[in-house]
């Protein structure tokens, strides 16, 4: 069953986003698989993305964002910074990327505002 608004759908489908919309207990959330990582930056290439979506996204905005596997920089192997700690979400533990959303858009933003904020955060962890 369907609860992500039709434009998001449309904009990861036309985008080529493999995606699956989940629920866990009462939280439901997109997952994109095997999302694609900065070249070199990470121990790995492409992950799994969780964005857990608020009860009244789209006015409201998805606050952080999680990946699995648990990411390292490729030439130190640490963890980037704010995102020692886990959620277990649909039988994985995943890592998550403290990252708040402060600009969000009520009847603006929605998913492609959020995925832009993942790329930006993966591309400039520290």
């Amino acid at each position: 069953m369907s609860f992500l608004p039709s434009k998001d759908r449309c904009y990861l489908d036309e985008r080529g986003v493999s995606y699956q919309e989940v629920e866990d207990v009462a939280q439901k959330g997109v997952i994109l698989s095997e999302f694609a990582l900065p070249a070199g930056k990470y121990q790995v290439a492409q992950a799994d993305i969780l964005i857990l979506l608020p009860p009244a996204y789209p006015d409201a905005a998805p606050d952080m964002f999680y990946v699995v596997p648990s990411l390292a920089f490729a030439g130190t192997q640490s963890e980037p910074r704010a995102t020692q700690a886990r959620l277990n979400f649909k039988g994985q533990r995943w890592q998550r990327w403290s990252r708040h959303n402060k600009q969000w858009r009520p009847g603006v933003d929605h998913l492609p505002t959020m995925i832009k904020r993942v790329e930006e955060a993966l591309e400039v962890a520290a």
